[in-house]
Order: C-alpha cells, then structure tokens, then sequence
C-alpha cells in the first residue's frame, strides 16, 4: 500500500507571549549580526523532502515589526544530528547516558517523526522534534537501557514503580516514548499540526511499513512521556495528587493535556537551574493511545493552552537573560560539536 500523502497547512499569524517575543527578538537580532557579516549570495535548501509548511510567524506588534520566521516540517535525516542533540542535552537532567545513539535511533526512524526548521535557513538549525520509539523494538539498545534505569530510579512509588516496569517489560510492544522537545521561543500555533503529523504517520506506519514486525511496532496502546515543569517550592512536600493548579508550571502548553489525560504520573526533582520561588522538577506521565490520538484538531483545550504561555512569561521574564543564554548556548555547542 502506498504511503499517504502528507498534508500542507499554512498558519495565520500566531501571537507570540512576551516570552517568546523577546527571545525572538534576541534571536533576531543575533542572526541578522551574523548574516551581514556574511555574503549576500544565499544557498537555498532541498525542500523537496518537505512535509508541511508549518507556519507562517509574525507578529504585528510595534516592537516586533519586520521579525518574520517561517517554519517547515521535515522528515528526520542525519545533518539533524546536532540540532536533536542539543535539545536533548538534558532528557535525562544531568545523567551520563548513550545520548548520540539515543538520537541516532529517532533520526533512523524516518517514517515516524518530525524535524521542525526554519525554511531556507542557512544554518540548517533544528527549533524542535517530535518523535515514538517502541519500548520493545529497541530494548536492546543501550540507551534504551539506561532510560529505564534512570526511570526506575527516580520513581519513588512502588506501585508506579510496579506499573513503570511492566510497561518497559510485559507490555514493552505496545508501549511508544514519545519525544518531543524544542526551543523555548516556537510559537505554540506549530502544535497541533505538529502533534497531528505524528499520530497520522503512526497510523500509516501500522499500515504502510513494509514487514509485519515494523507494522506491529507502531501499533501503540500506551505512551510514555518524560517531561520537564516548574513546581513552586512550598508545594515539594504535597502529594501529586493533591496539588494545585497553580503550584505547577508546564513549559509546554500541551503536557498539561497529557497530564489531566495520564493514567499515572510522577515527579522527580532535577539539579537544573531553579527559578525564584520555583524548582525544576521532571515529570513522567503514562498515556493511553485512543486518549491522544487526537490530540491535535479535536481538543479544543490545545487552542486554550495557548495562553498558558503568557502566564509562564509573566513569572520567568525576569529570567530572560539565562533562557537567551541557553537558546544561544544550544546553537553554541552544535556548531562545536
């Protein structure tokens, strides 16, 4: 059966948040520094292999005249390797791991997953990712390996623990991790066309792969997401179950979703940098598959989410100097790597 033919969906132009309007504007300016420093003559990019055009992101506020950045969606290929790299550096907080062969395997798996980049751009630059790994297909693997022993480890309830093990072992065939990460400043418009890419490739994937061991693999019944949130410091001592909204922080609009949506969940702290009145903490949420599949175009909580953002600038505007330094280390350590 052939391969389904990927949609086109061009954006209207999102709002950006405060947030992310300066770290635009930062990155604006920084890239406009280098490319006057560099030949008028521009190579353009083979965007043939293109999947969708993602979005179309402006602004028309005053202060953000001019800034437009166009985003695309694209089939994995190994120049991403330091892009899906330098996202991932802290997949696992501050853990020594088999990071490269860990993004070695999502960049294999082209039929499954999605790169997000800037059309025509000249650094070829990875703003985000989104991929499913079967749990069984590569438990072999080291990397593979060491994600479940870091799981298990920070897991600090023993019946989540029960259920954690029985997903990465009995139930490992029909178990997707499902990775997901970006940079801070991507319009947030880019997620359901995003989220939609990858479950319709999922879909087509249980159909379309050419042997019955690869068709299975994409036949998920559960997800498992690794995450990262802001809990507020007076709240460490509470119970997950028995926090408030408010003491939570998602950085990205969409794990909220997938939290209220999980059939089990659990925190673990991180030795990242904390905000005032806030600790980084990482969050693993379990998700059935028929809970998501739609995540994209029939929840309309997604549309809502995108708000949340406004309130996640209003507490970490102060800290706006670290997150462009992060952004800029990101492009930083790809380049030297």
């Amino acid at each position: 059966m052939p391969r389904k033919p990927t949609r086109r969906t061009r954006m209207q132009k999102p709002a950006f948040s405060r947030l992310a309007r300066s770290m635009a504007l930062i990155t604006a300016a920084r890239k406009s520094k280098q490319l006057n420093s560099k030949s008028t003559a521009h190579k353009k990019h083979d965007t043939t292999k293109s999947k969708r055009k993602a979005a179309d992101s402006s602004s028309e506020d005053e202060d953000f005249e001019g800034v437009q950045a166009d985003f695309a969606f694209f089939d994995p290929k190994p120049d991403d390797f330091h892009g899906v790299k330098v996202l991932l550096q802290t997949y696992l907080d501050s853990k020594k791991w088999d990071l490269s062969s860990f993004v070695d395997l999502i960049l294999q798996q082209t039929t499954v997953g999605t790169v997000i980049k800037i059309e025509e751009d000249e650094d070829n630059g990875v703003y985000g990712f989104i991929s499913a790994l079967n749990l069984h297909r590569y438990k072999d693997c080291k990397c593979m390996i060491e994600v479940k022993e870091f799981l298990l480890e920070m897991c600090q309830d023993n019946n989540i623990k029960d259920k954690l093990k029985l997903y990465f072992e009995e139930k490992a065939a029909e178990v997707g991790l499902l990775v997901s990460q970006r940079v801070m400043n991507l319009p947030p418009q880019l997620l359901p066309p995003l989220y939609d890419g990858l479950f319709d490739e999922i879909s087509w994937a249980t159909e379309d792969e050419p042997t019955e061991e690869l068709r299975k693999s994409f036949c998920f019944r559960y997800y498992i997401l690794i995450s990262k949130v802001y809990k507020h410091k007076g709240n460490q001592r509470k119970k997950a179950s028995s926090s408030n909204e408010d003491d939570v922080i998602y950085l990205k609009p969409e794990d909220e979703l997938f939290h209220n949506l999980s059939a089990w969940s659990f925190y673990f702290p991180l030795r990242s940098q904390h905000l005032k009145n806030y600790q980084s903490t990482g969050l693993v949420m379990a998700v059935e598959a028929t809970h998501v599949s739609g995540l994209g175009t029939s929840c309309g909580l997604l549309k809502d989410s995108y708000g949340v953002m406004d309130g996640v600038a209003s507490i970490i505007d102060t800290f706006l100097h670290w997150d462009a330094i992060t952004v800029g280390a990101h492009e930083h350590k790809a380049d030297n790597q």
